[in-house]
């Protein structure tokens, strides 16, 4: 089978992985707060909650910390690759810029 090249270098892809388990990591933690507290309100009000089994009260909270995992590492990759490449186009008109100052410079000297 045959691969195609990689338009990323290794160190994009190591900053993309980073960005990406940082926010799981992240989104993780939150939403397992959020589904903790969500387990104490329907351990206090909900009979059927309560007598669901710990496995299933287990299941319930490890979906939600999955689930929020899986957005905040998505939201955080985006991020990055908006970020990468506002730099690229920064980086771009930089350089036209500088191309530009220097037409001009060369102009100012010939006298014109």
């Amino acid at each position: 089978m045959r691969t195609l090249p990689s338009r990323h270098t290794t160190e994009e892809q190591s900053a993309a992985n980073s960005a990406a388990l940082r926010g799981a990591m992240v989104g993780a933690a939150k939403y397992g707060i959020a589904s903790l507290a969500l387990a104490l309100v329907g351990t206090f009000i909900s009979p059927v909650y309560r007598n669901l089994t710990i496995q299933f009260k287990v299941f319930i909270q490890m979906s939600g910390m999955t689930l929020g995992g899986w957005i905040e590492a998505d939201r955080r990759l985006r991020g990055y690759e908006f970020w990468r490449l506002a730099e690229a186009r920064r980086k771009r008109d930089e350089d036209v810029w500088r191309e530009w100052e220097r037409m001009v410079g060369e102009k100012k000297q010939d006298g014109r």
